[in-house]
């Protein structure tokens, strides 16, 4: 193979290169730090690839605004090779420079990126509403098969996970609330503070959460998933609505499941506190429920749970549309899955402290 070379002819301004131009000749370069290069001689170049022609008007034209030293003497392949990158420099070069965003330009672009997922938002209520009006008129096209599948897809796979974190949520409340109470000889006073936080906050918040990342983000999956293999097109062509196959069925099974759930962790976390009451605080289990008989309102349950139906609108919404909006490759999926959970978990934030704030208003 020829060995690579290269030399500066000062009489002429020439770089006169030789050999195999590759990535590994840069060292071959001579050192031409305030010469300029007028003609570039390619007579000895056997090979050239893109890397070797990058390396030689670099070091003809260190700048690229500089002027391209005549090129003389290459193989035709190899002078459209320089030529080609050549182009390409100028091209790179003329890019400007990225600049960093401003505060307000970040603010508005999430303004206006928060705007559109609004619009999209109402949008899709609008149709959604449109058809559930259609499907109250007729009876037979409702998907009850779908709807038993979801029911059983988001309430039964869910109680045990459910049951085991409020129980462990009322294990520690109560523990905590306890070591408080046992300084001044309110020992009792903690089955008020459980029945109270857990019936009212805890369970609708700890389930809404627990349901918005496990099922919501199952749903945007297999629909984004069904758009991607063409199944909801499928569906459209056979002259069904997709809304009343895949969007009503799960929002319905998320209506009914959650308010049952919440209810399975209201029992969970009373359980868990009256245990470490139990083993804390010297309070029996029949003393316990005979101060919860005493002390439970009818509006504490009730306030917990009709917060439950909202929540489920809020998550089966955003999972839903969140499915539909993916786009036609895998990524946007797993964005879109992501997106639900936190979309969802931040609804739910805000739903309850509007609840919350409401409620003393209305001294609920």
């Amino acid at each position: 193979m020829t060995q690579t070379s290269a030399r500066f002819d000062e009489a002429e301004g020439a770089l006169i290169a030789g050999g195999a131009w590759r990535a590994e000749a840069a060292s071959a370069l001579p050192a031409l730090a305030g010469k300029r290069v007028r003609i570039l001689d390619g007579a000895g170049v056997t090979q050239l690839d893109t890397n070797g022609a990058w390396l030689l008007l670099a070091a003809a034209s260190p700048r690229v605004d500089d002027p391209l030293p005549e090129l003389r003497a290459f193989q035709p392949q190899h002078r459209a090779m320089l030529e080609l990158v050549a182009q390409h420099r100028a091209a790179a070069a003329a890019q400007p420079e990225p600049r960093p965003e401003g505060v307000l330009e970040l603010t508005g672009r999430g303004a206006l990126a928060l705007w559109r997922h609004v619009v999209a938002m109402l949008d899709f209520i609008g149709r959604l509403s449109l058809e559930l009006v259609e499907l109250i008129g007729s009876p037979a096209r409702w998907r009850w098969l779908e709807f038993g599948a979801q029911v059983k897809a988001v309430f039964v796979g869910a109680i045990p996970i459910v049951a085991a974190m409020l129980f462990l949520l009322g294990v520690v409340f109560a523990y905590l609330l306890g070591s408080q109470a046992q300084q001044y000889g309110a020992n009792i006073f903690v089955v008020d503070g459980i029945l109270l936080a857990t019936l009212r906050e805890v369970s609708p918040v700890i389930v809404a959460v627990l349901v918005a990342g496990r099922t919501g983000a199952a749903i945007t999956a297999q629909i984004g998933t069904m758009k991607i293999t063409e199944e909801i097109d499928a569906i459209a062509t056979l002259g069904l609505s997709p809304l009343a196959v895949l969007v009503i069925p799960r929002i319905l099974a998320l209506l009914l499941a959650l308010p049952l759930l919440v209810f399975i962790g209201d029992i969970a976390g009373v359980a868990g506190g009256m245990l470490v009451a139990q083993e804390q605080l010297d309070i029996s289990s029949a003393m316990f429920i005979d101060r919860m008989t005493e002390v439970l309102r009818m509006k504490t349950l009730m306030v917990g749970l009709g917060k439950a139906p909202v929540f489920a609108i809020f998550i089966g919404l955003i999972a839903c549309r969140m499915g539909l909006a993916v786009s036609r490759d895998a990524r946007s999926v797993g964005v879109n899955t992501t997106s639900t959970v936190v979309q969802s978990l931040v609804a739910i934030i805000i739903l309850n402290a509007i609840f919350a704030v409401a409620f003393v208003q209305l001294d609920i």
